[in-house]
C-alpha cells in the first residue's frame, strides 16, 4: 500500500515541444506511484500552454495521478484538469479555494516560515507546498523546508507537499521526516530517457524506509 507513506509528486519539466514533453512525462509515469502531477505554464501564452495540457492531463489521469494546473484556472477547466497548484500568497490561495473547491483540488503555498504556513492553512486548501517549484537547485531538499515539513505534518491535518532536491534520494529525506508528499522535478527529469527508471527506484525505497502513516 502506497496510500500510508509518503507518495511522489512529480514538476513537469520545462520543454518547448508538446509531444516530446508529454511523451517525457508518460516515460516518467510507467515507473510507478505517483499521486499527482503539477503543470507550471514556464512563460507559454495561454493558447500555448492550453495544447501542453491537453496532451498531458489525459496521459497522467490515465496513469491514476492527478494532474494540477499552475496558476491558470482557465487552462485547468478547458482541459478537464484535477486541479490548481496556487503560487501566490494566502490571499491568492484563499480566493482559488472559495471559487474552485471542491470541484477542482486547490493548493499552494510559498509558506516561507511558521507563520506564512498557518495563514495558508487557514484557507483550508487540499494540501500545502513548502518550498519553490525550480527549487530544487541542490542535491538535497532544502532543511529549512524539511524542517517546517515536519512541523506541519506533526501538528496539521492538511497534507504537505516537500520538494526534493536535484538527487532522487532526496525523497526519502523528505518522508523520514513525516511529511506526506515529496515533489521531485530535476531529480527525475534531468535524464529524461531514465526517468521511468528513476521514479520505480525511489518508489523502492520509499517503501522500504518511509516511515507508514497512522489512520
Amino acid at each position: 500500500m502506497t496510500e500510508d507513506r509518503c507518495r511522489l509528486v512529480l514538476i513537469v519539466p520545462d520543454i518547448a515541444d508538446p509531444a516530446m514533453r508529454c511523451e517525457t512525462v508518460a516515460n516518467a509515469l510507467r515507473g510507478g506511484d505517483v499521486a499527482s502531477v503539477i503543470i507550471p505554464q514556464y512563460g507559454l501564452d495561454d493558447g500555448e500552454f492550453q495544447k501542453h495540457a491537453e496532451l498531458l492531463v489525459p496521459v497522467i489521469q490515465e496513469a491514476g495521478a492527478a494532474a494540477l494546473i499552475v496558476d491558470n484556472s482557465r487552462v485547468a477547466g478547458r482541459v478537464k484538469a484535477d486541479g490548481l497548484h496556487i503560487t501566490g500568497n494566502a490571499e491568492a490561495l484563499a480566493e482559488a479555494v472559495e471559487k474552485h473547491q471542491p470541484k477542482l483540488i486547490v493548493g499552494g503555498g510559498n509558506a516561507m516560515d511558521r507563520h506564512h504556513a498557518l495563514e495558508v492553512g487557514e484557507t483550508q486548501p487540499d494540501y500545502i507546498f513548502f518550498g519553490k517549484l525550480d527549487g530544487d537547485i541542490k542535491p538535497e531538499a532544502h532543511s529549512k523546508n524539511v524542517a517546517l515539513g515536519e512541523w506541519w505534518s506533526a501538528m496539521i491535518e492538511i497534507p504537505a507537499i516537500v520538494m526534493g532536491g536535484a538527487d532522487p534520494s532526496s525523497a526519502v529525506v523528505v518522508a523520514e521526516a513525516g511529511v506526506e508528499f515529496v515533489a521531485l522535478g530535476k531529480a527525475v527529469f534531468e535524464d529524461p530517457a531514465n526517468a521511468a527508471t528513476i521514479v520505480a527506484r525511489v518508489n523502492a525505497e520509499l517503501d522500504e524506509k518511509a516511515p507508514r502513516f497512522a489512520d
